[in-house]
């Protein structure tokens, strides 16, 4: 991973404004972030690479998501009942 985005991330304080959701109802963006968060994964670990940079839209999703709904969306893909694509 590159220094610049290890800055980045270390540097992190909040969500940084996202185009793709402009208004103040942040919640497409907060589920949008944790999909984005496990496809990252899923992918980079199919490939057997490092996945520290799917740490940033961990970080983004925490700071926009309640925690109870983070608890009941990783409950749901223990169980294999989660709603989104992933």
């Amino acid at each position: 991973m590159s220094d610049l985005m290890e800055e980045k991330i270390k540097n992190y304080r909040t969500a940084p404004f996202d185009a793709r959701f402009p208004n103040t109802n942040q919640t497409r963006n907060c589920f949008q972030n944790y999909l984005d968060f496990h496809r990252c994964n899923k992918a980079l670990s199919a490939k057997d690479q490092d996945t520290a940079p799917c740490q940033w839209y961990q970080r983004v999703y925490k700071s926009l998501c309640p925690n109870n709904w983070v608890q009941k969306w990783d409950e749901q893909v223990e169980a294999g009942n989660f709603p989104g694509k992933i």
